[in-house]
């Protein structure tokens, strides 16, 4: 299939992995696994953009990950302060938007802050958006998404029973009892609370970005990791033997390669 002729994803994400054992490999501590594995990214993200890739998102920090020894996980958030501040303004010439996803609590203020200034600095760019998944988890974005369901729920059927309430011209004493025990009975009964799929995506942490049509999982381990698990429900899979670091550009178009030759049926037949 010549180039010209190839589909190219809108969405590609990357479970990035295999840093550890490229350095056990070669004689090197892990942390120079991560290196060289930012260093792969630098590349494939440049990349990525050059071919028309619209978003691309990685796994680079799991909320499973602050299990790790104290040593390596402070070398990532050290690596990752050091990438942003680095990276800044590359990032900005190649026109990639930057968003950094997942949960906020046991990372330091200061990084926080590094994070929303490298978001802000990049957020106009329009080549690119590049989604780094960073104490990320799959499972903690789902119940994430049910919180934020039941919470705007609740308080929309709150809202309605106040106003039902003040239209009916009872006094202010009487509503607020009857507010409080109608909102009680209603977060009581579950069957009060529908929501359709299309909904629900709305309240996942990026329902801007499209799910991704390919997911790549590098190191040649065939599992999920707790990653994306909502999003990738249709994505294609390729998963390779090479590690993280030595993932380059040609490797992403075998990638790329593998996708154009999968029949996407969506649950459904391709009759022909």
């Amino acid at each position: 299939m010549d180039r010209d002729e190839l589909v190219i994803p809108r969405h590609i994400a990357i479970i990035m992995d295999g840093n550890g054992r490229w350095a056990k490999e070669r004689g090197k501590i892990r942390l120079e696994g991560h290196r060289a594995g930012a260093s792969s990214l630098e590349r494939i993200l440049k990349y990525a953009g050059n071919i028309g890739v619209e978003y691309l998102t990685v796994y680079a920090f799991s909320t499973e990950n602050w299990k790790r020894p104290e040593k390596e996980v402070n070398g990532l958030m050290d690596l990752f302060a050091k990438y942003l501040d680095k990276e800044k303004k590359n990032l900005k010439k190649q026109g990639v938007k930057l968003l950094v996803t997942g949960a906020k609590e046991n990372i330091s203020q200061k990084l926080l802050k590094k994070i929303e200034e490298t978001e802000n600095y990049l957020m106009d760019c329009e080549n690119i958006v590049f989604n780094i998944a960073f104490n990320y988890g799959g499972r903690r974005e789902i119940v994430d998404a049910v919180n934020k369901v039941l919470q705007t729920k609740l308080l929309d059927k709150s809202s309605e029973i106040i106003k039902e309430q003040f239209n009916n011209e009872n006094n202010g004493l009487n509503v607020t009892e009857k507010v409080v025990n109608e909102f009680v009975d209603k977060k009581k009964s579950s069957e009060n609370i529908k929501i359709t799929e299309e909904e629900f995506s709305k309240f996942m942490y990026r329902p801007e970005i499209p799910d991704p049509e390919l997911v790549i999982r590098t190191s040649g381990e065939f599992r999920i990791s707790n990653f994306l698990l909502w999003e990738i429900a249709y994505s294609e899979f390729y998963i390779t033997d090479v590690y993280w670091p030595d993932f380059n550009e040609e490797e992403l178009d075998k990638a790329i390669l593998s996708f154009n030759k999968r029949d996407r049926r969506y649950g459904g037949l391709n009759v022909k």
